[in-house]
């Protein structure tokens, strides 16, 4: 635990890399990933670092796979993951990955201009032979029509006496021209309507739609199209159209006038269809080959890219010696894998061959180094939650391992329920027995995602849910009676005649309780009580303070072991001891008496106990009024011990607000406290000279000058009395604040089992109110509408404002006590988490 509590001792370390060692020394550290470099380069941008060129070759390598993996996506290929982890390729296998990429590329593209030209083609004699057909329709209609009005004399004297003899006789000397093609279905009216304007009406438009859906060969969408003739007299009018069926990007095709010659054309349409279904079918047959051939190694080439692109992304943050044979970089590690570095660093040398061994200095500096907790499956989520605040400063107390056993704890008091817990439970058991296959399937969905990478968690809260819900005795709004109840109706007060005279009874604790409680948790009894919730009301907000406070206190303690980890006994006189005489005189006498209460009252004389609320007033109003009869007052003797707290309390406001900035003072102005060196983490300031304090390091091999200085702070008394007042105040009505803050676990825990009893009653209680043939599909169907309810409302809904609410009190009224939050990730170079991320470089 000794690493989970605080941060890995970190150290800066200097390597010296031989030039033809630095990419295999490099990749093995990736491997490894315990180190995190610095970039030595800050200056330059990326275009002006020594590897720029590598890495230019890498993103084309990338593009060309990504370019590979959408064609495969695209015909539903699967690419085979088998798992493995292969090393990076040494530089020269570069040429051969980028020659193999490049013959794949340049074929799928060829292939796919094949297949886009033949399948344009195959779209043009589709479109033509549908035109050809629906055209043959629409004159055969029309000589129909013709034949019928010859034969028709009532048809031919109309159509006399609408035109005239003469106009007809006109009419026969004309002829009508036509153009036929395809359109979008969707552009259909707005066609029509151009038409009908553009060409004041002296068109005619016929159409009809092709029935199946065609393949559009650029995008690939299934489209609808609809095959039109128009026809129109004279040169202007004809151009007019085509200019319109150009403007919606209509296809026109030529359409002969005979019948026999559009029949020649339709079976020499129909041949050339055929040939070109067999082409591409054989290119079809051809992608699919190249792709699946592809589809086996690309995962493979994806890591071995992206492992050279990250180790030249790390080594242009390397310094180059005069000589231009030897890489320099800076680095955090560990100190405790120093040995497996150095190991990593032999092996690297022995890869490339070279003869002269990689170098690993350790330095000395001033900077504060990353933070580093090492973590495990468990530990991991919560360790998230507490960095999801603020990462811990370098070696501070880390909460998270006192958070896994808190956070659901406060979760469960707030959510207690065996019913619903036993069903988060049972979901997050499910995900961690299937941990591996569910891991394997790399579902990418953010929501699956938040509650597979928290399945600990919620198993915890889930099991602390179980606990909680048994000490309250709640299942899905009921209890269960397995220890016995401890009350009792007298057979002599409540005879069969009391009983039928009224539906309500208030059982007498002197003659009905058996005077010994209930073994574990709230007696069953109270579920059926009416005053349930002012019993239960009392006891969850009492028990809310005592947690509150009980956590409070631990937080506090835990600053104590910062302040001696850093050797600052200043803060542990100025500021530990203060709060924490402060917080007992406020909050701590409080809890005694709630334990008082509960210890010293018997059920004959809870009636007369004194109120907790009035008696904190009082206290603090120094106002003892005179109990009313029967009621419980207060000695002189606790009249003055509370007396004595709350001056006590008071003078510890003054005490946090004055000792530290005036001692301080007093330090800088006589010389001092000179033997203790007070850390900037704890907020103390360094005020005398230290020759140590400025550290110069020369690197006459590389020909670099690093140069670290700590920045000496110049003592400001008023900064500092501003400051100390500041964290005055906040903790003095923090204290009081917070306190108040954890009610909201009595709140909750009151909501939620409301919100239980509403659902079971307006729902659960209706179908089983059913009885004949119709009770056992009734109770189906409620039980089913109330068990989604269950799920969604209580488990999901109430479970996210327990998680927020649980989030909050570790966040401000824990963690405020002794967390600072101040520090930085430790980010190592790990080939791990490149690949998790798609391979970003941190």
């Amino acid at each position: 635990m000794g690493s989970l509590l605080r941060s890995e001792e970190m150290t800066l370390c200097q390597l010296f890399l031989q030039s033809e060692a630095a990419y295999t020394c490099v990749s093995e550290l990736g491997e490894l990933g315990l180190v995190q470099f610095r970039d030595l380069n800050p200056d330059f941008n990326a275009f002006q670092r020594k590897f720029v060129n590598e890495i230019r070759r890498c993103e084309e390598m990338e593009r060309k796979l990504r370019f590979l993996e959408k064609e495969i996506k695209k015909d539903g290929i699967p690419m085979l993951d088998t798992g493995d982890n292969p090393d990076a390729p040494a530089p020269r296998e570069m040429i051969d990955l980028e020659a193999t990429f490049e013959k794949l590329e340049n074929e799928m593209k060829e292939v796919n201009a094949n297949s886009e030209a033949l399948k344009k083609n195959y779209l043009e004699l589709t479109e033509l032979k549908h035109i050809l057909r629906k055209t043959q329709t629409f004159f055969e209609e029309a000589e129909f029509h013709n034949r019928q009005a010859m034969h028709d004399p009532y048809l031919g004297e109309e159509t006399v006496g609408l035109l005239g003899e003469e106009a007809q006789q006109r009419g026969r000397g004309l002829r009508l021209g036509f153009v036929a093609g395809v359109i979008l279905r969707e552009k259909l009216p707005a066609f029509e309507r151009m038409l009908w304007r553009a060409c004041r009406g002296n068109v005619f438009l016929r159409q009809a739609e092709i029935d199946k859906p065609m393949e559009d060969p650029v995008s690939g969408d299934q489209v609808l199209k609809s095959v039109f003739i128009i026809f129109f007299q004279g040169d202007q009018l004809k151009s007019r159209v085509r200019k319109i069926c150009e403007g919606f990007r209509a296809t026109l095709y030529p359409c002969p006038e005979t019948p026999s010659e559009r029949r020649e054309m339709s079976l020499g349409v129909m041949t050339r269809i055929e040939d070109l279904n067999t082409v591409l079918g054989q290119t079809g047959d051809h992608r699919h080959r190249v792709l699946v051939a592809a589809a086996k190694n690309i995962k493979v080439w994806f890591i071995k890219v992206r492992k050279i692109k990250a180790i030249y992304h790390t080594l242009n943050m390397f310094n180059l010696d005069v000589t231009q044979k030897c890489l320099i970089a800076e680095c955090w590690c560990p100190c405790a894998d120093l040995d497996r570095i150095q190991q990593a660093l032999q092996r690297g040398t022995e890869r490339s061959g070279s003869s002269v061994p990689s170098i690993l200095n350790r330095m000395s500096t001033k900077q504060e180094p990353p933070t580093y907790n090492r973590n495990n499956k468990l530990t991991k989520g919560f360790q998230n939650l507490v960095d999801a605040y603020g990462v811990a400063s370098y070696r501070e107390i880390n909460p998270a391992p006192f958070t896994i056993i808190t956070f659901p704890f406060l979760f469960a008091v707030m959510f207690g329920d065996m019913g619903h817990g036993l069903i988060m439970f049972l979901f997050a058991l499910w995900m961690v027995v299937r941990e591996k296959q569910l891991q394997a399937k790399k579902i990418d969905n953010e929501i699956w995602t938040t509650f597979f990478g928290g399945r600990y968690i919620i198993l915890l809260m889930g099991a602390f849910s179980m606990y909680t819900g048994f000490i309250y005795n709640d299942i899905f709004s009921k209890s269960l009676n397995l220890f016995g109840c401890q009350w009792h109706a007298s057979n002599n007060e409540y005879t069969q005649a009391v009983l039928d005279h009224g539906k309500l009874f208030q059982l007498n604790p002197n003659g009905s309780y058996y005077g010994s409680p209930y073994p574990l948790g709230l007696d069953p009894i109270w579920s059926v009580a009416v005053n349930k919730i002012a019993f239960t009301n009392s006891l969850k907000m009492k028990t809310s303070i005592i947690l509150g406070v009980s956590q409070m206190f631990f937080g506090v303690s835990l600053s104590l072991l910062n302040h001696r980890y850093f050797k600052n006994p200043l803060n542990i006189f100025c500021e530990f001891i203060p709060q924490v005489i402060f917080l007992f005189c406020m909050f701590g006498y409080l809890c005694i008496l709630v334990f008082h209460k509960w210890v010293n009252y018997t059920s004959a004389e809870a009636g007369t106990a004194p109120s907790l609320l009035i008696g904190a007033i009082n206290m603090f109003l120094f106002h003892y009024p005179v109990p009313k009869d029967g009621q419980v007052g207060v000695s002189d003797g606790q009249k003055g011990f509370q007396g004595f707290l709350v001056v006590v309390a008071v003078l510890c406001v003054p005490w946090m607000l004055f000792a530290k900035p005036f001692l301080l003072r007093y330090q800088q102005r006589y010389g001092q406290f000179k033997h203790q060196h007070l850390s900037v983490n704890s907020g103390d300031l360094i005020n005398h000279s230290d020759p140590e304090a400025e550290v110069t390091h020369h690197n006459d091999v590389g020909g670099s000058h690093h140069v670290e200085e700590e920045e000496e702070k110049v003592f400001d008394f008023p900064e500092v009395m501003i400051n100390q007042s500041i964290h005055t105040i906040e903790y003095c009505l923090g204290c009081i604040s917070h306190t108040a803050s954890y009610l909201r676990l009595w709140a909750l825990s009151l909501a939620h089992a409301q919100l239980s009893e509403v659902l079971w009653t307006m729902v659960m209680r209706i179908g089983l109110g059913f009885s004949g043939f119709v009770a056992p599909f009734a109770i189906v169907i409620i039980f089913a509408g109330w068990a989604c309810m269950t799920v969604v409302i209580l488990v999901l809904m109430e479970g996210l404002s327990a998680f927020l609410h649980a989030l909050r009190l570790h966040w401000v009224e824990f963690q405020s006590k002794f967390y600072k939050g101040e520090g930085y990730m430790f980010q190592p170079f790990s080939f791990e988490d490149i690949l998790d991320h798609g391979g970003e470089e941190k």
